[in-house]
């Protein structure tokens, strides 16, 4: 019998909280960190770059305590020694050997340009600044690593320098020496020539890999990096990072683990099970910094493993490897069958199924929901990005949906005026008559635009059903002007969320933007009441339930 070979293993580097934290509008506070911090070591990954320590207040509190984590090493960022001064008289280095890391990754220059015109010393005098600060590091019982900063534009300047400062690096004792495309603007192919060509002077796994995504090549050029022999891979969440961004460790996790020619090969800290927790990690860390994920994300993106023309959809139903190229489970997404003008009936009967319907492929209701879909389309409704709202849809045609309640009718007013301090103050104030299984309820809401003050309105008391509704939050507010001129018609399309964590999509049409809006609205408090089972009202005596969500 034939002896399996065993595995390579790789480490995984996560710099979210670092380099991650250099991305224009991202600020992480010192919980955030913590958060962050314990998600990454869960997910599995082999070091957590927490930051700068003495750099700044944040970083150096969140330094100054271990944070408990259990697999992966607390590991903090400085620079080099200066030159002139020992390494042990370093106030950079002693800010960083005083914190709570257990390994110590220090950018060192690479480049003999840089040397000379950043620094202003010898490129003799930099390589003992390398060397001299791998050996205090290790002296006070850290793990050492140097990032060797713009080393590609390095190597091809003076490729025997660039190779001299990696080896004063690992010659004094450093466990890693990184790689840096530090403005990411090699390309694929130069990556893997150029580490085929160092490691043929440097082991492999002493060697590291750190791309950013200025020429949208970082993931390419990490795997490329894997391929010539590198080891350890970094990269952040979500492609967080200075300027466009580092290596996705999101992206580059499920390929090594998902892609034979990688995952034959290698083996990395994250298990299959810690894979399906992808998806939900990369979300949080989103929601954590207040924005919306990235619906075209691979792997863990809403529309990663959506499909809308129906021929797909068709194929997908028979047997999903026809066009997915992972199992959405793998990475914890899931699988979306859009219905649009483009759709076929394959598409209708998938929403069906993903719903909990049971619809006979032949009912003529099945057709005519089709062209109602695509009549609905040409009027400016968009129902690939509004689950719900074509949900309803298909459930009213086949007369399954209570009228939980009716608005009898809506005002909205808006007033611009001066207060008593001479501001300018404008104000909109709603009013909204309801009518729920034969009780009239009239609600008054004030907000900071129409659309709210109607909201604020509409939720406010739906008699019966107001403990339904109470957790209900509006996530997202977008509106599209399709049609030019100030009579122009309007899409609107709202996200909604709940307290468990779910959350859908409703849209609305029409000329008047309060209007569009209120249809997407009533969309999405009577999707709510359908799938959490309101009762039906008394009158209509049924009781008809959405299928229960994914996660």
């Amino acid at each position: 019998m034939e002896r399996q070979m065993s595995k390579e293993r790789l480490y995984l580097f996560d710099t979210t909280l670092r380099d991650g934290a250099q991305t224009q509008g991202v600020d992480f506070s010192v919980e955030d960190k913590r958060l962050i911090a314990s998600l990454l070591d869960r997910l599995g990954l082999d070091y957590v770059e927490g930051g700068y320590p003495g750099a700044n207040p944040t970083d150096t509190d969140f330094f100054s305590t271990d944070p408990g984590l259990k697999k992966a090493t607390f590991t903090a960022f400085g620079m080099t020694k200066r030159a002139g001064r020992s390494a042990d008289n370093d106030p950079g280095l002693a800010a960083i050997l005083d914190s709570a890391a257990s390994a110590v990754c220090l950018v060192g220059k690479s480049w003999d340009f840089h040397v000379d015109v950043a620094l202003g010393i010898t490129n003799e005098e930099n390589l003992d600044c390398i060397a001299d600060s791998v050996r205090t590091i290790i002296a006070r019982g850290r793990e050492a690593m140097i990032d060797c900063e713009h080393f590609f534009d390095g190597y091809k300047a003076n490729p025997d320098y660039a190779l001299a400062c990696v080896q004063a690096a690992l010659d004094n004792g450093a466990r890693w020496a990184i790689l840096c495309d530090t403005n990411g603007g090699t390309l694929p192919h130069e990556v893997e020539e150029i580490v085929t060509e160092i490691t043929r002077h440097v082991p492999g796994d002493k060697l590291g890999i750190h791309c950013h995504n200025d020429t949208e090549n970082a993931v390419a050029n990490t795997l490329a990096a894997v391929r010539a022999g590198v080891r350890q891979v970094q990269g952040t969440l979500n492609g967080l990072g200075e300027r466009c961004g580092n290596a996705n460790m999101v992206s580059l996790i499920p390929t090594f683990m998902l892609k034979p020619e990688f995952a034959d090969r290698f083996e990395i800290g994250v298990t299959a099970e810690g894979l399906k927790e992808l998806t939900h990690v990369s979300r949080t860390l989103d929601e954590l910094l207040n924005r919306a994920p990235d619906r075209y994300a691979p792997y863990v993106g809403e529309s990663a493993f959506a499909s809308k023309a129906g021929i797909h959809v068709s194929a997908i139903m028979k047997n999903p490897a026809t066009y997915e190229h992972v199992a959405p489970e793998s990475v914890g997404n899931k699988r979306r069958m859009l219905v649009s003008d483009q759709s076929g009936k394959s598409n209708v009967m998938a929403q069906f199924e993903a719903a909990g319907m049971e619809v006979d492929p032949s009912d003529p209701r099945v057709n005519r929901l089709l062209d109602e879909v695509k009549e609905r389309e040409y009027l400016g409704y968009s129902y690939d990005g509004a689950e719900a709202s074509f949900e309803l849809l298909a459930r009213r045609m086949l007369g399954n949906v209570p009228d939980f309640f009716t608005v009898n009718s809506f005002r909205v007013l808006v007033e611009r005026r001066y207060n008593a301090l001479g501001e300018l103050v404008t104000m909109s104030e709603a009013t909204v008559k309801v009518d729920v299984d034969g009780e009239k309820y009239i609600s008054v809401g004030e907000g900071n635009g129409p659309i709210n003050a109607l909201d604020q309105a509409l939720r406010k008391d739906l008699g019966k059903y107001q403990s339904f509704i109470d957790d209900i939050r509006l996530v997202d507010f977008k509106v599209r002007i399709l049609t030019g001129g100030t009579e122009a018609v309007t899409r609107v399309l709202i996200e909604s969320a709940d307290a468990k964590g779910n959350r859908w999509f409703t849209v609305g049409v029409s000329a008047n933007i309060v209007d569009a809006s209120f249809q997407a609205l009533t969309d999405s408090i009577t999707y709510k009441l359908l799938r959490d089972n309101a009762p039906a009202p008394v009158a209509q005596k049924k009781n008809v339930s959405l299928k229960s969500p994914g996660p």
